[in-house]
C-alpha cells in the first residue's frame, strides 16, 4: 500500500482580503494552486523532474466551490485526493479546511470551506504536447486514486433565461 498524500498548509495573508473582509475568490485558486504543487512533488513531478525533462501538469478543467467565508490569518488545510489517472491525464481534488490543529488531517465530519476538482494533463512544454507519465509516476498517481467524493462531478447547475 502506497503511502497517502500529506496535507498541504498555509496562512491567509492581509493582501488576500477583498472589499467585503474575506479571502478573495482568486486567492483560494492560488492556495490550490500550492496544494497542485504540492501533489507534483509528492508525485515525482517536481522541480527537479520539471528541469530534466521538460514536462510538467497543465491544468485543462476545474470546477471550484466556496462553501465558507475565510477570515484574515486563518490557517488553511488542504486535503488532496487522486480520483484516477491513465498514461497522460489525472483527476484529483482540493479540499480546504480552517481550525484545524497544525499538520493534522481532517476529520471525517469537518466541513471544507471550499472544494475543486481538476482534471491535468502531463504536457512536453518543448512541443505542447501530452506525454506520457514516466511509468513509476503513473504507477503513484494510480496507487492513490481513491473513490471521489460525493460532490465530485457536478456542473454548475442552469439558471432559467430571465423573462
Amino acid at each position: 500500500m502506497t503511502a497517502p498524500l500529506p496535507c498541504f498548509e498555509e496562512r491567509v495573508r492581509p493582501e488576500w482580503i477583498d472589499y467585503n473582509g474575506h479571502l478573495s475568490e482568486a486567492y483560494y485558486v492560488l492556495v490550490f494552486g500550492h496544494a497542485t504543487d504540492a501533489l507534483m512533488a509528492e508525485t515525482g513531478l517536481g522541480p527537479t523532474y520539471r528541469e530534466r525533462s521538460g514536462c510538467s501538469l497543465y491544468t485543462v478543467e476545474s470546477h471550484i466551490r466556496y462553501l465558507s467565508e475565510v477570515e484574515d490569518g486563518a490557517r488553511l488545510t488542504v486535503r488532496t485526493r487522486v480520483l484516477g489517472a491513465d498514461a497522460k491525464k489525472v483527476r484529483f481534488t482540493h479540499e480546504m479546511f480552517t481550525g484545524l490543529e497544525q499538520a493534522a488531517p481532517p476529520p471525517d465530519d469537518a466541513a471544507p470551506v471550499a472544494t475543486t476538482e481538476l482534471l491535468a494533463l502531463h504536457v512536453d512544454q518543448s512541443t505542447g504536447r501530452t506525454s506520457h507519465f514516466p511509468e513509476e509516476v503513473r504507477e503513484r498517481l494510480v496507487s492513490l486514486a481513491e473513490e471521489p467524493p460525493a460532490w465530485a462531478g457536478r456542473a454548475i447547475g442552469r439558471v432559467p433565461k430571465a423573462g
